[in-house]
């Protein structure tokens, strides 16, 4: 499954997002963001790429429904309710996508090594 996960700059959230997912077995995660300064920001090729997107609060999805309506059909849209509180990796908010996404995206918990 190819997870997108988006926040405003892709600086913080997203990224840790994709860090934290891409050990996940069967997930291949990236993130971007919406902003035109974001690291690297949502395009259509991404978009196309991802089978599941996760955002980070309600207004990434209104902002990507509003640009790319027409790819985002048939595409799943997780709004995860994370605030813009958090650095990168910070353990409050790896802890959160922790207990968060995989419900979301209908996965096994995994059991600590």
């Amino acid at each position: 499954m190819n997870v997108l996960f988006i926040c405003s700059r892709n600086q913080w959230r997203s990224p840790t997002a994709e860090q934290v997912f891409r050990r996940y077995p069967g997930l291949n995660a990236r993130s971007a963001g919406t902003q035109r300064q974001a690291r690297k920001t949502v395009s259509p090729a991404i978009l196309s790429w991802a089978d599941v997107i996760c955002v980070m609060e309600e207004q990434h999805k209104s902002r990507i429904m509003a640009d790319f309506g027409r790819l985002m059909q048939h595409k799943p849209v997780h709004v995860l309710d994370i605030p813009d509180h958090y650095h990168f990796m910070d353990p409050q908010l790896v802890a959160l996508l922790e207990d968060i996404v995989p419900a979301r995206l209908g996965l096994r918990v995994r059991v600590p090594a």
